[in-house]
């Protein structure tokens, strides 16, 4: 008996180890550089160069977006410059994806995103932010930070932490997780109109930590709305997001 606990410890403790030094690739999937035929725009900032696809230029309204942990920038910019063709929407590669160096990390992200929104600022009246996934918590930084219009959010999450949490339950995973992406913590200084979008078949995240961050929101700032018979990677395949998407949105 006593040789099986210690050979569970070892266990526990082996893949506990594990999941700690793997845990960036648990949660980054950098995508490759591709070309494409939109203007992009390079900026520095924190020791890294970041690149960002612009579509639509010379609207008087911006989108922001920022896509899931694995989502390509360069392979989602035509559908996105057909969905809003009156905006002049900006694509940013995190660090270690597309076009940008370095390597991303929350506090790097979050940092990318503020001077982003900072240049794009200089160039449009009214700024609007979409988030997917990942994405969703760094949308929700920036407008906590910013002024922001319309902030839609896609697939989003309380925390990675929570999520983690949930998933390996055994483990202290507040004290093993880096980068904890808490979006829960920063809707009380959110004032902007907010969409959020939930895919009904999602196994990513479960919706109990959707439902956690949407009950931290005022009623008068949120809407609501579920895709049916869509999961976490296949929404944005359905018609029917694009057009929640465009109505939510609206003129800016």
């Amino acid at each position: 008996m006593k040789s099986i606990i210690i050979l569970l410890l070892l266990v526990y403790v082996g893949v506990g180890l594990f999941l700690y030094i793997k845990q960036k690739s648990f949660l980054y999937f950098p995508t490759k550089n591709i070309a494409t035929s939109y203007k992009s725009i390079m900026f520095e900032n924190g020791g890294a160069s970041i690149h960002v696809i612009v579509l639509n230029e010379g609207h008087e309204n911006a989108i922001l977006y920022f896509g899931g942990n694995a989502e390509s920038m360069a392979e989602s910019s035509d559908y996105i410059a057909q969905q809003f063709p009156k905006f002049t929407v900006y694509l940013m590669d995190y660090r270690g994806y597309g076009g940008s160096s370095g390597e991303p990390t929350e506090e790097g992200l979050y940092s990318d995103s503020l001077k982003l929104y900072d240049i794009v600022k200089k160039r449009h009246n009214r700024i609007s932010i979409g988030g997917r996934s990942l994405g969703t918590a760094i949308a929700t930084y920036v407008a906590a930070h910013r002024e922001v219009i319309k902030l839609a959010l896609i697939t989003p999450f309380d925390s990675i932490l929570n999520v983690a949490q949930g998933r390996y339950f055994l483990y202290p995973v507040d004290l093993l997780l880096h980068d904890k992406y808490d979006s829960l913590s920063r809707v009380k200084d959110i004032s902007a109109q907010t969409f959020i979008v939930i895919a009904q078949n999602d196994k990513i995240v479960p919706l109990e930590r959707t439902q956690k961050l949407i009950d931290a929101f005022s009623p008068n700032l949120l809407t609501t709305a579920t895709i049916s018979d869509r999961g976490h990677n296949d929404i944005s395949s359905d018609e029917r997001y694009y057009k929640i998407m465009q109505d939510f949105i609206g003129e800016g």
